[in-house]
């Protein structure tokens, strides 16, 4: 059993997971504090929902937890809402062909759906309008014929009136004989408001004086539960006042003649029984209009005084009667026009307004009926009209779907350089900088695509020069090694002579040079160079004149060829040899041979400074030549200076060149300083560092170690440069006499 149930929770939660994993693959899994709120909402409303339901079992305990669930489930479906317009947005405006499409229907299609929904409105209403604008035009049409006639009846009557004779019904006889329509006619007339015997009865009703009758009147009126046009008069006659009351039933026939040729009439009226408006709150009568409208009727709200003030009541309006036909329509786009508005009608006994809308007037007809009522003046030339509207349309149609045609023509070449552009991102993210974007047009999306293919050609030449780069650091990394090897490492130093060199490069590799060999027990030589130039090719000469220096002073021993005579240690500056005494090394001879060497092995324009010394501990005499280098300095133990300037040009320049050579004696404490111009020629806004410069520093500083005072000279020097670039290489050689 518990193998089972740690089974059914392994997969339970192997499911969950897996579900997880693919809902938010989907982009559906809530991640942001929004997401996980609008499902804690949700969630919370559907637990009080549920428990609503339970307590509802027990009684109505449950109703009091309706709103809370209403609350909260409004509150989350407005954050679901949020979250699903972030996701359609992320989704579908992603790419910018969908944008752009979006774009286009906001700008171009819905102003234009807005536009076209907005004229059919407008032309629907104004077709409504206009037909019954028709059909009240008809009405009043009738009321004008109807006055006519009643301003007739009263003249012929007056004109009896003041001849003293008596009106009879008879009068009327030969005016219902020539006109049909007097059979539906119903004239009254009172004389000092006394009805006069040409009042009869019609339809079984009889017209009575009403306080409408002041002067002149017409309209539609009510009368007993039914619609009149009535119009009337009052004339003076004498001393007494005839008034004159034409009246004619506003029923199915004569609206049938109005909606001739028209349409379909409907007249809604309340009900027969005179049904009186209730409030709309009012529950009792909600079922009895529900079943009205139900039944054909229309329930109307409106706002009735007498039930209260700013009320609301409503009436259902039933269809009093329907005439007309509709005719068939001409066109797909003949479609029915149906339009109601209210008339104003008149309560005859009352004298007030019946309430509004207790008589709407609908009118069902077809856009072709009215243009043709609208037009019928026009004859021919309506079609010519039309022909002029069809040519307008087809030209704006044409027009659209140009602009249609080229907006997606647009469209595609400016996602198309884009997703080009996409794709190039994608190969210059996995180093592909050979990749370029074709180019098929000349705008300035095929700018950027040339912009682009050159960037990614300088990006890849630039990749291609740093490997070059790296490589020749590598190199440079290398030869610096090897030159390291070349300066003394090692040195040993003599019993009355102490030395120290120092070179620090402008770039990787130095272009000075110095060394210290060791010729015997008491000998030493001294070398100290400057090659014209700087970088590899100045290493690789230096590295040629440490060469020849070495193999120069080794050949201009006789017993260099003895067996005994030679054994050196690689870097270490000493030469382990026991040569005899009084072999002597000539510094000048030596500079002739590199002179010559040099000359013969580098271009015209390479060469080098150099000078070279002997250091004789027994006589403390240091022999030297200068071939063109700075002249080193003996600084005296008081604080003196002679310089060592014997010699000749520079080394390699030109052929056959004899350097001239010199002894001093080094006196006990007295200080040797050899430098390049590396030391003293650096400038800053107050100039060069100077020698003589360099000179008061040693000075000042003789009775220290060499290795101090080498450093507090390239400490000046470098604060002398300060923040720029080191010009030249720095050497700087130290011997003190002992």
């Amino acid at each position: 059993m518990p193998d089972l149930i740690s089974a059914l929770a392994k997969h339970m939660e192997w499911s969950y997971r897996e579900l997880r994993s693919r809902l938010t693959r989907a982009d559906l899994w809530p991640q942001g504090r929004m997401a996980r709120l609008a499902c804690y909402l949700a969630g919370l409303a559907l637990v009080l929902f549920g428990l609503e339901k339970i307590l509802d079992l027990f009684g109505n305990w449950g109703e009091y937890l309706g709103g809370w669930v209403s609350f909260l489930t409004f509150l989350a479906g407005v954050l679901f809402f949020i979250l699903a317009f972030r996701w359609v947005k992320r989704r579908i405006l992603w790419r910018l062909r969908n944008r752009l499409i979006v774009t286009y229907v906001f700008i171009g299609v819905i102003p234009a759906v807005l536009l076209i929904a907005m004229a059919v409105i407008t032309l629907y209403g104004l077709g409504g309008q206009f037909a019954v604008f028709v059909v009240t035009s008809e009405k009043d049409a009738q009321l004008r014929s109807l006055e006519a006639v009643n301003e007739t009846i009263s003249s012929e009557l007056a004109a009896h009136l003041e001849r003293g004779e008596k009106p009879i019904p008879e009068s009327l006889v030969g005016l219902t004989k020539r006109d049909q329509s007097w059979s539906r006619r119903h004239v009254c007339a009172w004389y000092d408001e006394k009805p006069l015997p040409l009042c009869n009865e019609f339809q079984g009703s009889s017209l009575t004086l009403s306080a409408l009758v002041k002067g002149k009147f017409q309209d539609i009126v009510r009368d007993h539960d039914q619609l009149f046009l009535r119009v009337a008069s009052s004339l003076p006659v004498g001393s007494n006042t005839l008034t004159v009351v034409t009246s004619q039933p506003f029923d199915k026939e004569l609206v049938a003649k109005i909606a001739e040729g028209l349409g379909e009439i409907t007249l809604y009226t309340t009900s027969p029984e005179g049904t009186q408006a209730q409030p709309a709150e009012n529950p009792t009568q909600s079922k009895a209009l529900a079943e009205q409208k139900r039944s054909g009727g229309i329930v109307i709200t409106t706002s009735n005084p007498n039930v209260g003030q700013n009320q609301k009541s409503q009436q259902v309006l039933h269809p009093a009667f329907r005439v007309g036909t509709m005719p068939e329509p001409t066109g797909s786009f003949d479609r029915e026009i149906t339009f109601a508005t209210p008339l104003n009608i008149l309560d005859w006994h009352t004298g007030k307004p019946v309430q509004p809308g207790s008589v709407v007037l609908q009118v069902t007809t077809r856009p072709a009926v009215l243009y043709s009522h609208l037009f019928a003046a026009l004859g021919e030339f309506v079609r010519g009209v039309t022909y002029i509207l069809m040519g307008i349309g087809i030209f704006f149609a044409v027009i659209e779907l140009i602009a249609l045609i080229i907006g997606t023509r647009m469209t595609r070449t400016a996602t198309a350089a884009v997703a080009d552009l996409y794709a190039a991102t994608r190969h210059v993210d996995r180093g592909d900088f050979t990749h370029r974007i074709p180019v098929k047009s000349s705008d300035q999306l095929a700018d950027l695509a040339l912009s682009f293919n050159s960037m990614t050609a300088s990006i890849e030449k630039l990749m291609q020069e740093q490997r070059e780069k790296q490589r020749l650091e590598n190199e440079l990394a290398i030869a610096q090694e090897v030159q390291a090897q070349l300066f003394p490492r090692q040195i040993s130093e003599l019993e009355s002579l102490e030395v120290y060199g120092f070179c620090r490069p402008a770039r990787t590799v130095s272009g000075d040079y110095y060394d210290f060999l060791a010729a015997s027990s008491h000998k030493m030589i001294l070398a100290v160079g400057d090659i014209s130039g700087k970088g590899i090719s100045a290493a690789l000469l230096m590295a040629t004149i440490h060469s020849a220096v070495r193999a120069y002073s080794l050949e201009s021993m006789p017993q260099i060829r003895e067996p005994v005579a030679v054994g050196t240690v690689a870097g270490s500056g000493r030469m382990m040899a026991t040569w005899p005494e009084g072999i002597e090394v000539s510094p000048a001879a030596l500079l002739s041979l590199l002179n010559h060497q040099l000359y013969q092995s580098t271009p015209a324009e390479k060469y080098a400074t150099l000078f070279l010394a002997v250091y004789d501990g027994l006589t403390r005499t240091l022999t030297y030549s200068n071939g063109g280098h700075l002249p080193p300095i003996l600084i005296g133990k008081e604080g003196s200076t002679r310089r060592l300037e014997a010699g000749g040009t520079v080394v390699g320049l030109f052929d056959g060149m004899s350097y001239e050579e010199d002894s001093v004696e080094m006196h006990p404490g007295e200080l040797f300083l050899a430098y390049s111009d590396g030391v003293t020629e650096p400038e800053n806004d107050f100039g060069e560092f100077g020698e003589q410069r360099l000179i008061d520093l040693v000075r000042s500083n003789r009775h220290l170690p060499l290795a101090q005072i080498s450093q507090i000279v390239t400490t000046a020097v470098d604060n002398w440069i300060g923040e720029k670039e080191q010009p030249d290489d720095v050497t700087l050689v130290l011997a003190r006499a002992r």
